[in-house]
């Protein structure tokens, strides 16, 4: 069955703007009449009576095609290419034409929704893994905080109390400046912003100006869209420049981190796991078990916190600490954050998806964990690996038409951080999904031979033969399908949840289940 597409969060109250007046800002060509539009969108099914439809030039055709359903939607106008302009025109709309419109959409938003100035305190999170976790650990300690706050991440998008599914990581900018109205309208006082890659280097941050951004780590990944490490890198570094934040806040846990300190220009504070190298802030772990990790976060002038999260693993608690360091650079009171994360309860926060425990008591620890890349597989084997008295065994797939240049590495990292291996599929989108397998396969056989392995294509099947394959006192690793609740089959988003799974399975083999905490859509 197809998964539901996820709803946008749009504003309730729009003020109405004349297209006159955004054509002149933006040096658009064409006749905008008395128009006036309070929205603007970029596919058909997205159009609200008002809105000003945005063509664009696609893969497979050009957005003008559909000109005539917008209007039947309620588009106000329309703005498009030059090679959109005479199939736009046809729809009888006013049109605007400009000779790249996707390039404009971030200012053109903030300049309808107001949102370049008028937006609450934006806390932007970027880095190849921890960016989720991150933004969500910002909106825990703002709800510690009672600050109403809201977010948007790869899990979901957050207004207050309302929560819903996310679809891409970093929401087109049509969709993010509305989010942000809709935040706004709401008394929203601080968001935190999951900030992709390719978020930045498609326009999708464009028109967004944040008070603080937070850079995590640099490892292998997205090299489908990037020609290496350097241009990967170089995507990313863009956000700590004085057009994009005020200040930052940059991990030194991978040498990439020196690079953004160097190359920002603008105040940045930073933070390392361990005391073993110079920084502004430093995390140490001091307990580690299945339920939590606690750690001390000390900063200058002799500052110290000491908490834990209710999730296995330093990487974790380095996001924790960064997300710690952001509010402090945002403003808010030492004070107040001690007594917000030093209470009995530390910051408890839920992280969709990471690392989460989904079994109950007595039986094998069965982690979902969203991490797809080399670099996550080492972190959060390591953890599982530090609570587990037992054996440890990794689950995982890899994403079909995606960067393939890292599938060998994932497996290397997985069986050197295992004990017992399954191999299945996650999404195979239009690839073979046997053939991912047995890339996969090979790279794992390559570097032990000996290694347990085993394969099973249908993920349903493969949790159940890993739960029969462990015992109390071991554990699973499920990898790849974190918090999501869908598979992407040829183009069809299957409704799926890897945590619905693996409780069904676990109850299968008569043991105990937690409780479910999926968000629905």
């Amino acid at each position: 069955m197809p998964a539901p597409v996820p709803s946008p969060f749009l504003p309730e109250h729009p003020t109405p703007v004349r297209l006159a007046d955004l054509a002149e800002r933006f040096g658009f060509e064409g006749d905008a009449g008395d128009a006036e539009v309070t929205g603007i969108s970029l596919g058909t099914a997205a159009v609200r009576p008002g809105d000003l439809f945005v063509a664009l030039q696609g893969v497979r055709g050009h957005g003008a095609d559909y000109a005539q359903q917008a209007a039947d939607a309620g588009a106000a106008a329309i703005l498009t290419d030059e090679a959109g302009r005479e199939r736009a025109e046809a729809a009888g709309l006013p049109v605007l034409v400009t000779a790249e419109p996707r390039n404009v959409l971030g200012d053109l938003a903030a300049a309808l929704y107001g949102t370049r100035d008028d937006h609450p305190l934006l806390l932007g999170v970027t880095g190849t893994n921890g960016k989720t976790s991150t933004v969500h650990l910002l909106a825990g300690l703002l709800d510690l905080l009672d600050v109403p706050n809201g977010l948007s991440s790869t899990a979901e998008r957050r207004v207050g109390e309302e929560r819903r599914v996310a679809g891409l990581t970093t929401p087109e900018a049509t969709e993010l400046h509305a989010l942000v109205a809709r935040m706004r309208e709401a008394g929203v006082e601080a968001a935190a912003v999951e900030v992709s890659a390719q978020g930045l280097s498609r326009h999708r941050l464009d028109g967004v100006h944040f008070d603080v951004a937070g850079f995590t780590n640099l490892s292998h990944d997205h090299l489908d869209d990037y020609a290496d490490m350097e241009e990967y890198y170089r995507a990313k570094a863009v956000l700590f420049q004085p057009d994009r934040t005020a200040r930052a806040v940059v991990s030194l846990d991978t040498a990439w981190g020196d690079r953004v300190v160097a190359d920002a220009r603008v105040p940045v504070a930073t933070i390392v796991q361990g005391e073993a190298r110079e920084a502004d802030w430093h995390v140490v772990v001091v307990e580690e078990t299945q339920a939590h990790t606690a750690f001390v976060l000390t900063g200058p002038g002799g500052l110290r916190f000491e908490t834990r999260i209710p999730v296995l693993g330093a990487h974790m608690a380095a996001n924790a600490g960064l997300a710690i360091v952001m509010l402090l650079e945002a403003g808010y009171d030492v004070e107040r954050i001690r007594r917000a994360v030093e209470g009995p309860r530390g910051m408890a926060v839920t992280l969709p998806g990471r690392t989460e425990l989904v079994s109950g008591a007595g039986a094998p620890a069965v982690y979902v964990d969203f991490g797809h890349s080399p670099h996550a597989f080492q972190e959060t084997l390591a953890a599982v690996r530090a609570v587990t008295p037992g054996k440890v065994l990794m689950l995982f797939g890899a994403d079909g038409d995606r960067d393939a240049t890292k599938r060998a590495d994932m497996s290397r990292a997985a069986v050197e951080g295992s004990d017992v291996l399954v191999i299945t599929d996650h999404h195979p989108r239009f690839e073979d999904p046997a053939s991912i397998r047995a890339t996969l396969l090979a790279a794992a056989r390559e570097v032990a031979p000996d290694h347990p392995l085993y394969e099973e294509g249908q993920p349903e099947k493969a949790i159940r033969l890993a739960v029969s394959l462990v015992e109390p006192g071991d554990a699973i690793l499920w990898a790849g399908p974190g918090h999501q609740n869908y598979r992407d089959i040829r183009g069809v988003r299957t409704d799926y949840s890897a945590r619905r799974e693996a409780r069904a399975a676990l109850r299968e083999a008569g043991y105990e289940a937690a409780e479910s905490r999926d968000l629905q859509r």
